[in-house]
C-alpha cells in the first residue's frame, strides 16, 4: 500500500460502488430462494429497533444449549462463538463453550493452545471413565468456561459410528453440568457430519452465521435438510434461534444486495444485529482474547452485544 493511502475506520481502504460493481447485480436462483425461504421452525418474534438490557439472573441454569452451524468455512463461527459468549458473560450469563472443531480454533482464540492438553473433548467423547470436570477449562473472561479441542476430535467421528445412540454422545457428557450454565455455544466444525449432527441433537436452538456474499445462500437448502432430518428423527424441540449475516461492508453493492436477499427470505429470522468486517477481529484472535476485552468500546464488540441482548430476548 502506498504512503498516505486513506483508510476508513474499520482499517480498510475505502471502496467506491464504481470500483466494487456497482453495476453488478445479485441474481438470485429462484429454485435457491425456495429453498432458503422453506425453512423449519424459527423461533417467533421480529428484532425491535431498540433492544433492553437483560434482567441479572439470581441464579443461574439449566443451560439453552445453541450451536453455531454452517457447513461453509469462514464465515465467522467461530468468532461469533467466542464473541457472542464472552458478550453473555458479560451480562452476567454462566456460558459453556465447546469447541467442537478439530481445527482448535476457540480453543486457539482463547489463548488456549489445545495441543498441549491431555485431556479435550474428544476423550471426553470417547472414554467412559473421563468427565467434564476433567476437561473444562476457566478462561480470563468472568463466567465463560471452554471443552477445548485439537486434531484428536477428528478421530471422534470414525469411533463413534459402532456405537449405539452415537448421535447424543455430545447430549450424554453435557448433561452433569447443565444445571451450572445459562448458556452453552458449540462451535460446529465446516461440514454436516457426525460431529455436527451431535452438536444439532443436543441444542435447542441453533444460529446460522452467514457471509453477505452470494454463494453463502446457496448451502443453506443443504443445511436446512439436515436441521429439518435432526428435527424429525433425534431432536423435536430444535429451532432456528436467527440467522446472523457477518463480514459485511457496507461500502460494496454486492454486500448490500446479499444482505438484502438475506433479509427478504428469511424475514424476521434474520437478527437485526450484523456483524461488519473490520480488522478488530483477526486482530484479537491473534490476542487469544474476546473482541469485547480486546478492544470493548469498538464497534464489533458493541454489534456482538448487541447481539447477545437479541439472543436473550428470543
Amino acid at each position: 500500500m502506498s504512503k498516505g493511502t486513506r483508510m476508513d475506520e474499520q482499517g480498510l481502504p475505502p471502496v467506491d460502488d464504481a470500483v466494487s460493481g456497482a453495476d453488478e447485480t445479485v441474481v438470485v436462483d429462484e429454485a435457491v430462494l425456495v429453498d432458503v425461504v422453506d425453512v423449519v421452525d424459527v423461533v417467533e418474534g421480529a428484532a425491535v429497533a431498540t433492544i433492553p438490557e437483560p434482567t441479572p439472573l439470581a441464579s443461574h441454569g439449566p443451560a439453552r444449549v445453541i450451536s453455531m452451524v454452517n457447513q461453509k468455512g469462514g464465515v465467522g463461527k467461530t468468532t461469533s462463538t467466542v464473541s457472542l459468549g464472552a458478550a453473555l458473560a458479560g451480562y452476567g450469563r454462566k456460558v459453556l463453550l465447546v469447541d467442537f472443531d478439530p481445527q482448535g480454533a476457540l480453543s486457539v482464540a482463547l489463548g488456549i493452545n489445545a495441543y498441549e492438553l491431555d485431556l479435550t473433548v474428544y476423550n471426553l467423547l470417547t472414554e467412559p471413565d473421563c468427565h467434564i470436570g476433567d476437561v473444562s477449562l476457566s478462561t480470563d473472561v468472568d463466567n465463560l468456561d471452554l471443552l477445548p479441542s485439537n486434531i484428536d476430535l477428528s478421530a471422534a467421528e470414525v469411533q463413534l459410528v459402532a456405537e449405539v445412540g452415537r448421535e447424543h454422545a455430545l447430549a450424554r457428557v453435557l448433561g452433569p453440568v447443565m444445571s451450572e450454565y445459562d448458556i452453552v455455544l458449540i462451535d460446529c466444525q465446516p461440514s454436516l457430519g457426525l460431529l455436527t449432527v451431535n452438536a444439532l441433537t443436543a441444542s435447542q436452538g441453533v444460529i446460522i452465521p452467514m457471509e453477505t456474499e452470494y454463494f453463502a445462500l446457496r448451502g443453506v437448502a443443504l443445511l436446512k435438510d439436515t436441521i429439518e432430518k435432526v428435527l424429525s428423527r433425534l431432536n423435536p424441540d430444535l429451532q432456528i434461534i436467527g440467522v446472523l449475516a457477518t463480514m459485511y461492508d457496507p461500502r460494496t453493492l454486492h454486500s448490500r444486495e446479499v444482505l438484502e436477499t438475506v433479509q427478504q427470505a428469511f424475514g424476521d429470522a434474520v437478527f437485526q444485529t450484523v456483524i461488519n468486517r473490520t480488522v478488530k477481529f483477526p486482530d484479537a484472535a491473534v490476542a487469544g482474547e474476546p473482541i469485547t476485552s480486546f478492544a470493548p468500546s469498538s464497534g464489533g464488540a458493541e454489534a456482538y452485544r448487541q447481539l447477545a441482548r437479541e439472543v436473550l430476548s428470543r
